[in-house]
């Protein structure tokens, strides 16, 4: 079960925990959660890290996570740190796709061995 912040709601500070967010309101503050899903009137203003993240809504700072789907309706100002990233048609992405490096060796080492 996700942990819920509503729409119309604004937590000024950091959101911490292991377990997985749904947010529709607004944080000012870094985002540090296992799995979030940022709905469409959801924001966030400041550093989002978690295993999955979902955006619909608004990120103004760096995302860093291994798997991020950003849906047609989304907005982000800032760098993605990533293993997978899926950029959905009307999406608005203004920063730098970054791979962790780990997955950046794990891909060379695929290229060498097909290249074998």
């Amino acid at each position: 079960m996700a942990s819920l912040l509503a729409e119309g709601m604004t937590i000024r500070g950091d959101i911490v925990t292991e377990g997985d967010v749904h947010l529709d309101g607004a944080v000012d503050g870094d985002v540090s959660v296992g799995r979030l899903i940022l709905g469409e009137t959801g924001a966030v203003t400041g550093v989002v890290t978690a295993e999955s993240v979902e955006i619909r809504g608004r990120v103004t700072g760096t995302i860093s996570a291994r798997q991020v789907r950003l849906c047609a309706s989304a907005r982000v100002d800032g760098d993605i740190r990533h293993t997978e990233l899926a950029i959905e048609a009307g999406a608005h992405f203004e920063g730098r796709s970054l791979v962790f490096p780990e997955a950046a060796d794990e891909a060379q080492m695929r290229l060498d061995i097909a290249a074998e």
